[in-house]
């Protein structure tokens, strides 16, 4: 992993394994990062557990002290500003191994993410070295404020404003925050205003300031040990050195703190999805029905391969994209890196909140009619579960964001999209050779790759029918985005467990070659049916005919015995007790 990879090429070039991060070249600091966290929960939060849902805001407060005592609060504040500096990959693996912790693995990562990276990425040095510190040992805690009453994925419809005092010292800011996490007890609000009523601009905001006040918890379905507030600002006078970053250039702080806030929710979504496993298993193998534990049962077994598989899936997404964005770093500067994989960070996003959603979902349902009650913790898990496709801009507006973003960098010539469709068109004729199926996972590759295509052709033929008018067919944007999400999940299994086979031959590779083999054909048939509802979409009568004949052609291929590999994998699973990777 040496050459600076652009972000969205994996659509237009054929990667090697070695140019991807996975979860087996975690460092042996790294994995002593994420014992260090899991310990932790373990031994600290998962006893007060039930406190934290009744909202104790001292011991959250309390926990999230000795978190910042073990460095797992500074992991992205530089050590100049008594910070630890790590890499991108150990940040990642505490926020996964945070999730544990359920609602305090929220306000732990509200607090180190879009609370605190703000200022770490835009913050003058007065204004480092005044907050980080604190911030890194959570003597003081930081919300994150964008969402209004009238304006959520709108972000820049906000109507908070802010007017500069006519001793020029202050900025009066009036209007309202909504769903603002840690709101009950942070020290520090970065929130956003528009200056003279039109300039988006951010501020920092300290919680003793005049006009400053925070309304009573939301009600929530879910992660209720987590503090969520509206923050009222009424004639709030924000000194003039509050001001975060430039006047009118809030939204790059915006969007850019949430690249990374989406890749990171993505990363608790992994850590969740495990423990969520672990509970189903565990109870399938002490639950009997017909005298044998239900582990036992076909259709039990099927459900736990295919949560194993999911998580295999968006598990070698979100380190891939930790990977890169690692990468980058050596290039680019910070907030760069995280735009560079905008649409990676966003995929990130999608997929892994989806996959939890389908994992606990599964978890109750194993769990049968104990599911459903407070008595098992995945009754919780699968009400707190659901927030993630909202947070961090909803699964809908990512999915518009994924196209839009890699359209323009094609626009911009730093991927070559265009050029890629065009080439496509003469390689529809000479598509068909005999693929060696000796060869672990060849028949996959081939499937990768004609799933490049089928983006590239289906996504090519939508911009040349809408042109400009495409922003408005949202259904058709849909679908393309998650077109590229397949194509970027299968193609990360694949590199993934291939070079598991390069360093640790066939045999032992043989678990990620069953969970890459399935993951890609299940997601191949999706794609199929996402191209077809696509092509229908936009084309009707013999047209659509003979664009149907070349997805035909594009689609073509033989599916494999997913019982038989599903039974294989459920079966490692269940004698491990836990997602076994």
């Amino acid at each position: 992993m040496s050459e600076f990879i652009r972000g969205g090429s994996f659509l237009t070039e054929t990667l090697l394994p070695e140019q991807i991060f996975v979860p087996e070249d975690f460092s042996e600091e790294q994995r002593a990062i994420a014992q260090t966290t899991a310990d932790f929960i373990v031994g600290k939060v998962v006893p007060h557990q039930g406190t934290i849902e009744a909202l104790d805001y001292d011991l959250t407060r309390s926990l999230l002290r000795e978190a910042g005592d073990l460095g797992l609060l500074a992991a992205d504040i530089p050590e100049e500003y008594d910070g630890v500096a790590l890499d991108k990959i150990s940040s990642t693996l505490i926020t996964e191994n945070m999730a544990r912790g359920g609602s305090f693995g929220l306000s732990h990562g509200a607090h180190v993410g879009i609370g605190t990276l703000p200022i770490v990425f835009f913050g003058n040095e007065e204004q480092k070295r005044r907050y980080l510190p604190s911030l890194g040992t959570g003597e003081k805690i930081a919300a994150y404020c964008l969402t209004e009453p009238g304006s959520g994925s709108d972000a820049l419809g906000a109507k908070t404003s802010a007017f500069l005092s006519e001793d020029g010292t202050h900025y009066i800011l009036n209007g309202s925050k909504q769903y603002i996490t840690n709101a009950g007890f942070a020290d520090v609000f970065i929130i956003y205003a528009k200056v003279d009523g039109d300039k988006f601009t951010a501020f920092i905001v300290d919680r003793d300031t005049p006009g400053l006040s925070v309304g009573p918890e939301e009600k929530k379905m879910g992660i209720k040990g987590s503090s969520t507030c509206p923050v009222v600002l009424e004639d709030a006078q924000v000194p003039v050195e509050n001001l975060l970053g430039e006047i009118s250039k809030g939204h790059h702080i915006a969007f850019n703190i949430l690249n990374i806030g989406r890749y990171k929710l993505g990363a608790g979504c992994v850590g969740s999805a495990k423990w969520a496993l672990h509970l189903a298993v565990k109870y399938a193998k002490e639950r009997t029905q017909f005298n044998s534990p239900i582990a036992q049962f076909p259709l039990v077994q099927e459900k736990i391969a295919q949560m194993a598989i999911e998580l295999y899936g968006a598990e070698s997404v979100i380190y891939r994209t930790a990977g890169l964005i690692e990468q980058a770093l050596g290039v680019k500067e910070p907030l760069q890196a995280a735009a560079e994989y905008a649409a990676e960070c966003s995929i990130c996003k999608i997929l892994a909140s989806e996959m939890l959603d389908f994992v606990v979902d599964e978890g109750v349902q194993i769990h049968g009619g104990y599911g459903f009650t407070q008595e098992y913790e995945i009754e919780r898990m699968y009400r707190d579960s659901r927030i993630n496709r909202i947070f961090e801009g909803t699964n809908e507006i990512n999915r518009l964001l994924i196209p839009d973003t890699l359209v323009k960098r094609a626009m911009k010539g730093e991927i070559p999209l265009l050029a890629a469709a065009q080439k496509l068109q003469a390689e529809l004729f000479t598509m068909g050779g005999l693929i060696d199926e000796t060869i672990p996972l060849n028949m996959e590759r081939d499937l990768v790759e004609r799933v490049k295509k089928i983006v590239l052709f289906v996504a090519g033929l939508a911009v040349q029918k809408y042109q400009k008018a495409l922003v408005h067919e949202q259904e058709i944007l849909r679908n393309v985005a998650n077109l590229v999400i397949d194509c970027f999940a299968m193609e990360s299994v694949l590199l993934r467990a291939t070079k598991k086979i390069t360093s640790s031959g066939e045999e032992r590779a043989r678990l990620q070659i069953d969970l890459a083999t399935a993951y890609i054909h299940r997601r191949f048939a999706t794609v199929e049916q996402t191209a077809k509802d696509s092509l229908a979409a936009m084309e009707e009568g013999d047209s659509l005919r003979t664009q149907l004949s070349i997805l035909k052609k594009l689609s073509r291929h033989v599916p494999v015995n997913e019982k038989l590999i599903k039974r294989t994998i459920a079966q490692q699973s269940i004698e491990a007790e836990k997602y076994t990777l």
